[in-house]
């Protein structure tokens, strides 16, 4: 599984993770946990995605702001997260900010897999798109389990 195929399958996950955030109700547990889950996937995959995919595109001329922009995205995201950490998740506050955040999320990906994917695609090898792959599943997993 190359690169793209890889963080493809992890951006499925955070969509379907957001959109079930924001079909949860107040009441309930399920809203928490979740947010929980949504935050765990997020972490995981911004580290291994910044280690295995955007710190290599810093070599390349062409790709180094496309990889800047997408790190502070993460780091946007990560304080949305933040924010919403110190919020009643039954109240109208934290469900705007909730909404937000996805529609951050939504954006971040749609922008990776339009854009950065295909500029990242012109610069990567063949060799370098299976080999990052592999590196970002096995980063991937080990974060993911120790966020989980």
């Amino acid at each position: 599984m190359n690169i793209f195929h890889a963080l493809i399958a992890s951006h499925q996950t955070q969509r379907e993770l957001t959109a079930s955030l924001l079909a949860a109700p107040a009441e309930g547990k399920d809203r928490h946990r979740i947010f929980l889950e949504l935050k765990a996937e997020l972490v995981a995959h911004e580290t291994a995605e910044e280690r295995c995919f955007y710190v290599p595109l810093f070599e390349h001329d062409t790709t180094v702001d496309l990889s800047r922009h997408a790190i502070a995205e993460h780091h946007q995201m990560d304080e949305m997260v933040e924010d919403l950490e110190g919020i009643d998740t039954r109240t109208p506050e934290w469900e705007a900010g909730a909404k937000k955040l996805c529609e951050k999320i939504e954006h971040h990906l749609g922008e990776e897999e339009n854009k950065f994917f295909a500029q990242a695609g012109q610069v990567l090898t063949e060799e370098q798109k299976e080999s990052l792959g592999r590196d970002y599943e096995a980063e991937f997993a080990n974060l993911h389990e120790r966020e989980a």
